[in-house]
C-alpha cells in the first residue's frame, strides 16, 4: 500500500470513527453529566477526521506535522 492508499483508507476510517462516535453520544443520558461528556467526547471525536484530512492537503511538510500534532491531540482527549 503506498502512502495515497493509507491517507485514503485512514480518511474513511476516520469518518467512520466520527459516526460511530456521533451514534454512541446519542446513547448518553440527557442529564447534566451526559451532556458534558457528549460534548467532551464528540466536539475532538469528530474532529480527528477532519483534522485528518486537512493534514493530507497541507500546503507544506510543516503544515502537515503541524495538522498531525493536531489529530494526536485530539485522539488523546477523545480516548480519555
Amino acid at each position: 500500500m503506498d502512502n495515497k492508499e493509507f491517507a485514503k483508507e485512514l480518511e474513511k476510517r476516520t469518518r467512520e470513527f466520527s459516526v460511530r462516535i456521533i451514534r454512541l453520544s446519542r446513547t448518553l443520558p440527557n442529564t447534566p453529566e451526559g451532556k458534558v461528556i457528549r460534548t467532551q467526547m464528540t466536539k475532538p471525536g469528530t474532529s480527528i477526521g477532519a483534522n485528518y484530512r486537512e493534514a493530507n492537503r497541507a500546503r507544506s511538510k510543516a503544515d502537515f506535522r503541524n495538522k498531525i500534532k493536531i489529530c494526536e491531540s485530539e485522539t488523546s482527549e477523545t480516548q480519555y
